[in-house]
């Protein structure tokens, strides 16, 4: 029995295309609709897997041309995040068999194929875990410099291997240990969902950041970008519920934050958690934003805003977080770059040893809050020339 699967996001197709191969499912798949519908006439499949919302042709064009301009009776299913009622109502007038809407479970897909065409005859066991099909496409830059043995590869195995929609980038910032055959090694046999940036010569965790940021922003399947810390402080679940909120509100940019709360579990050191004070009082003051934690590592962002946010170099190495807040209010205005933002309290953040933050260079950072308002202060207009033409020795 032949599936062919149509979906713009590679991420959607490929735990899909496991699921059914596992059964015993002959699976061919393809992002390009296009080429899709040529695959159809080649392949000649007893089931169509098809998204709703793609660039070029939509689904429902697909649904048409097997339809009404081929006229066949392939069974098709549709599988997509578009919940409108007239699109549910016109695929089915179109002909659709089923439709199933994201987020939806391996398991029930499966199960709806099985009750549409019948289960292959060669009988396989396969795991039931509940991997969800996700409606959005997430890319994770994780910026690494030395990280051999802080290196918590187990959980980000296990992270992607239970949800679908994630693709994770290491940025190799030119460490002078293990960390680059480390995270090759991690990338074995997931290359699809694990992409290695080597960049040879150490440039800080702000550059290391940002030339992560931009390299997955050129892969068109992802709806969302954001950045975590290596060591986890924040979990891969608490980073979920961050993408949870972005993709169901306006906002631009989610935050993760810090800040201690009953039922959360926050940790700090004592004389780091007095420092941390302080400079936040100057942040707020530099970005007029009630702010109570930007420096936290794990945030995303919208992926139309990336080229604002990291288009240029920072001007500092630990405060980019400040930068990049202080160019969507350049660039957008401050009224409507506070609208943009979102901070979003933690469920858990625990401060690893190890950390490359010294309490020496948390004492700098109040001097590169002082590059940060001298290089972007100033009206509107100045601040707008300075960012366009900003430049980092």
């Amino acid at each position: 029995m032949k599936v062919l699967a149509i979906d713009d996001q590679q991420l959607v197709l490929l735990p899909l295309q496991k699921r059914l191969a596992e059964l015993g499912y002959e699976v061919k798949i393809e992002t390009d609709a296009t080429k899709g519908l040529e695959l159809y006439e080649s392949f000649n499949p007893d089931l169509v897997i098809v998204d709703i919302n793609m660039p070029g042709i939509s689904g429902l064009e697909v649904v048409r041309h097997i339809r009404v301009t081929k006229k066949a009776q392939t069974p098709i299913m549709v599988l997509s995040g578009d919940t409108k009622d007239e699109t549910i109502t016109e695929g089915f007038e179109l002909g659709i068999n089923d439709y199933m809407k994201k987020p939806l479970s391996l398991n029930e897909i499966s199960a709806r194929v099985k009750r549409l065409i019948g289960a292959p005859e060669v009988k396989t066991t396969v795991a039931t875990s509940n991997v969800m099909i996700q409606e959005r496409c997430v890319g994770v830059v994780i910026p690494c410099y030395n990280e051999e043995e802080r290196l918590l590869s187990e959980e980000f195995l296990s992270y992607i291997d239970k949800n679908s929609g994630y693709h994770l980038c290491f940025v190799n910032d030119g460490s002078k240990d293990n960390t680059l055959n480390v995270l090759k090694d991690l990338q074995k046999g997931r290359e699809d969902f694990i992409t290695v940036y080597d960049c040879e010569k150490n440039g800080g965790k702000a550059e290391a950041v940002r030339l992560g940021m931009l390299h997955m922003a050129k892969k068109e399947d992802l709806d969302y970008i954001g950045f975590l810390d290596a060591d986890l402080s924040t979990d891969l679940t608490d980073f979920d519920d961050l993408v949870k909120t972005i993709e169901t509100s306006d906002f631009k940019i989610v935050s993760g934050s810090r800040i201690s709360r009953m039922g959360a579990n926050i940790t700090k050191e004592s004389a780091r958690k007095v420092i941390s004070m302080t400079i936040n009082f100057i942040i707020r003051k530099i970005l007029k934003m009630d702010f109570k934690d930007t420096q936290c590592g794990a945030k995303i962002f919208h992926k139309d805003v990336i080229d604002i946010a990291f288009g240029k170099k920072f001007v500092t190495q630990w405060i980019f977080d400040v930068e990049i807040f202080k160019r969507m209010s350049i660039h957008f205005g401050l009224k409507e770059a506070k609208a943009m933002l979102c901070e979003q309290p933690l469920k858990r953040w625990i401060h690893a040893d190890g950390s490359k933050l010294s309490m020496k260079d948390s004492v700098k950072i109040v001097f590169q809050l002082g590059q940060i308002a001298w290089v972007y202060g100033g009206n509107e207009q100045k601040n707008t020339t300075d960012l366009k033409e900003l430049k980092v020795a």
